[in-house]
């Protein structure tokens, strides 16, 4: 799989545009949570697999660290697509498993039947070695720093010297400003989702962003046309279903 480097001018997105394309997707196209979610996770299972893994993940180990909403679920959906190709996947969860939503435990049950192995909320990674830590545990919804095990968790990560892939915005970053709190994920990568978002332009969220790639979850162009928002969404993805973006593109308005 190719991934293309968009060089034009990308349209960002704050939290409550992020919500309303969410909303619209299930509501006016009926295009499904678990949908979206399977988009985000086959994509993040890509990236992780030509930029991190060498193109093969046999045998490679992957930690996947996951929360309770549609960002762990992509987290996890992640982790099932690179089981599949070979790898060896641990599952690291900051919520108990009955918090989760109801798609994100879908996606949790099939783990359990494929045998991956889950660890619940306080188990801290004993594991050497690691080719590569997936981050999925707090997505565009922070609100306020971290805390319990999803900040012990991102706090072990940051230690560990491995690479870090993240899903959507790395988490301890506020989507919208950019805020970065104490504990936050500094990812070599962060894979975000449908459109960028506004806080990944600030300039110190950019130190914890690293390299910004840009998936499609499958959003039909008609949703953004059909919002009164000042920008439109073309094509963006005719060439690849993940773009590279831009370090010009970063400090591009809408």
């Amino acid at each position: 799989m190719d991934i293309s480097r968009y060089k034009g001018k990308v349209p960002f997105v704050t939290t409550d545009q992020m919500r309303e394309v969410d909303r619209a997707m299930i509501e006016d196209f009926h295009i499904e949570l678990i949908q979206m979610m399977e988009n985000a996770g086959r994509n993040l299972a890509q990236l992780a697999r030509v930029r991190f893994l060498d193109k093969s993940p046999v045998n490679k180990k992957v930690l996947v660290l996951a929360g309770s909403g549609g960002n762990g679920g992509g987290a996890l959906a992640c982790a099932r697509h690179l089981n599949n190709w070979g790898a060896e996947v641990n599952v690291f969860l900051s919520r108990p498993s009955d918090t989760l939503t109801p798609a994100t435990f879908h996606q949790l049950e099939t783990l359990h039947r494929m045998k991956v192995p889950i660890s619940l909320p306080g188990a801290i990674p004993q594991l050497e070695g690691t080719d590569l830590i997936v981050d999925g545990i707090i997505g565009y919804s922070l609100s306020g720093p971290p805390q319990g095990p999803a900040a012990e968790l991102i706090d072990w990560a940051n230690q560990q010297g491995f690479p870090i892939l993240a899903l959507d915005v790395p988490s301890g970053i506020e989507a919208t400003t950019g805020q970065v709190f104490d504990l936050a994920i500094r990812a070599t990568a962060t894979m975000t989702l449908a459109l960028p978002k506004t806080g990944l332009q600030s300039p110190k969220a950019q130190t914890f962003v690293g390299e910004l790639y840009l998936a499609d979850i499958g959003v039909p162009s008609r949703l953004y046309a059909e919002r009164q928002w000042s920008f439109q969404v073309g094509p963006i993805f005719a060439e690849s279903d993940i773009l590279r973006i831009d370090s010009a593109s970063l400090n591009k308005t809408n």
